[in-house]
């Protein structure tokens, strides 16, 4: 069974030893301030989270998004540590039920860090072009694993390599954040080789493997098959944190862009609610109605994801609990529906076809041009005065000149950091200075 007090290692990766955990300022609200001064995560203000971003101002990005999600991420690991806290007193050393918030909310703060542009549909373009389409070519001579961490290319696996090694200028160290915090981020604890074949999620790629073993020892995260480790008790927290938002924000954000009327939204968010508030009738305006209501969705639905939290806590030390919070909480059966409806009424839209139409052609331009330029270069022995001028000029865009002798796997690699760490924006632009278009 796993141990709160290691669980909760205030030790940062790659060093040796914790931090001491002060009240005034403590190692894991620096996880937060880190992540939240990186590049990678200013990024995401320009990455498509559901709607394209001309539509409206209103509507969440990802930048606001991963905010809102850290903010009720926070309130969960809060509530959660407060029963943690009082039950196992003083040998926690130090920690109180702030510090599981920090954990949490941090963690909250970079769960999309590693999405490429255009959403999970940039995530499925990658995947295809390595599995099925010209990036098939490029696989010889990798391992099965390292393949598969291509052809199932995760945004997860690429958020642990943005925070363990590419945000950072010093010796590829990322952002050297506890390992508690890392751990809690990681929704899926191993590769691509022990990933469910019928999913394929996975948490790392082969080249972060030995930093994943690292931080699982540090944290004690239970093995519970070969090369499949329970993921870490406060990850269910940030599982939990991102479906409220997402359930419940879709809705206002719907009912924002036109797509569903006041009626509508306000039926299925007081549907989350026990009972309806006695202020809500003083409000005339129907969007702070909608903001209302959704504000108190979204503390209800903390309380539940809580309370099933506490209820299963022995089988998530263990490693046993299946499934996530929400559904074992009263909501379970309204949540499923308001997928079904966001998903029909909100979501499969004509604009948002044509969105992904576009970022499949930029990203299929820009993957093959830069993958084209380096196995150009690995066929000229690293010499580059053999190469065409385009493929030079190409290789001179990326943030870093490859080297010489770079394995196949590690320049892929490079070309996948490249593209997927693009903003939507940046990319049509690049794509368009590749068609010679700007």
């Amino acid at each position: 069974m796993m141990q709160w007090q290691k669980l909760l290692s205030a030790q940062r990766l790659g060093h040796r030893g914790a931090e001491p955990v002060t009240p005034a300022r403590n190692p894991f609200q620096k996880d937060w301030d880190r992540v939240v001064f990186c590049s990678a995560f200013r990024r995401l203000q320009d990455k498509t989270q559901v709607h394209s971003l001309p539509e409206s101002d209103y509507v969440r990005n990802r930048l606001t998004h991963s905010l809102e999600v850290s903010s009720v991420g926070r309130s969960l690991g809060a509530q959660v540590g407060e029963v943690v806290v009082r039950r196992e007193g003083s040998g926690l050393d130090g920690i109180s039920a702030a510090e599981f918030g920090h954990i949490v909310a941090a963690a909250c703060l970079g769960h999309d860090i590693g999405n490429p542009p255009f959403g999970h549909f940039g995530e499925a373009t990658v995947q295809h072009w390595f599995r099925n389409g010209a990036g098939a070519r490029y696989l010889d001579g990798l391992d099965a694993a390292e393949a598969a961490d291509l052809t199932h290319f995760e945004g997860n696996a690429q958020g642990f390599r943005v925070l363990t090694r590419l945000q950072n200028w010093r010796d590829a160290g990322g952002l050297r954040l506890t390992c508690a915090t890392l751990a809690t981020f990681m929704k899926y604890p191993f590769g691509s080789h022990a990933a469910d074949p019928a999913r394929r999620k996975f948490g790392f790629f082969q080249a972060e493997a030995g930093l994943f073993g690292e931080m699982a020892a540090v944290v004690g995260l239970a093995e519970i098959a070969p090369g499949r480790f329970a993921r870490h008790p406060l990850t269910h927290l940030v599982e939990a944190a991102d479906d409220i938002c997402y359930s419940v924000v879709d809705i206002e954000d719907g009912f924002k862009l036109g797509r569903i009327s006041f009626a509508e939204a306000e039926a299925w968010l007081i549907g989350l609610l026990p009972t309806l508030p006695p202020r809500y009738g003083e409000i005339s305006d129907q969007p702070w109605k909608i903001a209302y209501l959704r504000a108190k969705a979204i503390g209800a639905l903390i309380d539940q994801a809580v309370e099933a939290f506490l209820a299963h806590e022995a089988d998530i030390l263990r490693g046993a609990f299946k499934g996530d919070l929400l559904r074992h909480g009263p909501a379970a059966p309204q949540l499923e529906e308001i997928a079904r409806f966001t998903r029909e009424r909100i979501f499969e839209t004509r604009e948002r076809f044509q969105t992904e139409v576009m970022g499949g052609e930029i990203l299929l331009s820009l993957l093959s041009a830069f993958a084209a330029a380096h196995y150009a270069l690995e066929r000229a022995g690293g010499d580059l005065a053999q190469l065409a001028p385009r493929d030079r000029a190409l290789l001179r865009l990326m943030p870093q000149q490859p080297a010489q002798a770079q394995r196949r796997y590690d320049w892929l690699l490079s070309v996948t950091d490249f593209v997927s760490g693009m903003t939507d924006s940046y990319a049509l632009k690049q794509f368009q200075r590749l068609r010679g278009l700007q």
